[in-house]
């Protein structure tokens, strides 16, 4: 990463910050535990027509979500609400929710945990984002390093029964 930010400050220019695909949603780590010495994490997230989390919940953080383009839906104890562009979505700790793309174009939301920590699960879930190439829906691999850590980060992931979409 390459900055000119006085000594202390965190810059991390437009361009940068370590991308993973996790399925075909994209995650760029622009803020970490490391580099916010534990404070939060954020990213920026792309997630394809259709496609979002399943239902879980994340016991340790609080997550805040700002959308910056398309139309996700987001659900929440048997409810669901839809959010667009400039909308901004608090889930706290120990909350059940997951959020679908509905729109037709390419969702992109920035997502801040607080504390910092939840950008190193998705960076040990995700698969090296490569440039020119388009991701691929998920693999059982990352499907299984998804879940496999899930514990590890205080993060319940509640998978529809087989034969159900996620």
């Amino acid at each position: 990463m390459t900055s000119n930010a006085p000594k202390g400050l965190l810059h991390v220019p437009a361009d940068e910050g370590e991308s993973v695909w996790i399925g075909a949603d994209i995650y760029t780590l622009k803020a970490t535990k490391e580099n916010t010495g534990g404070s939060l994490s954020l990213m920026e997230v792309s997630v394809p027509p259709g496609d979002g989390p399943p239902p879980h919940i994340h016991a340790h953080e609080d997550e805040g979500i700002y959308v910056l383009a398309g139309d996700l839906e987001f659900f929440s104890g048997g409810q669901t609400f839809q959010a667009g562009p400039g909308d901004f979505v608090f889930v706290p700790r120990g909350t059940v929710h997951s959020l679908r793309n509905i729109g037709v174009h390419p969702g992109k939301t920035l997502t801040m945990y607080t504390p910092g920590g939840m950008d190193r699960y998705f960076a040990g879930v995700g698969d090296k984002a490569e440039p020119g190439v388009p991701p691929q829906p998920m693999s059982e691999e990352q499907l299984h390093r998804a879940m496999t850590l899930a514990p590890q980060y205080g993060l319940e992931v509640q998978l529809p029964p087989p034969g159900e979409p996620a």
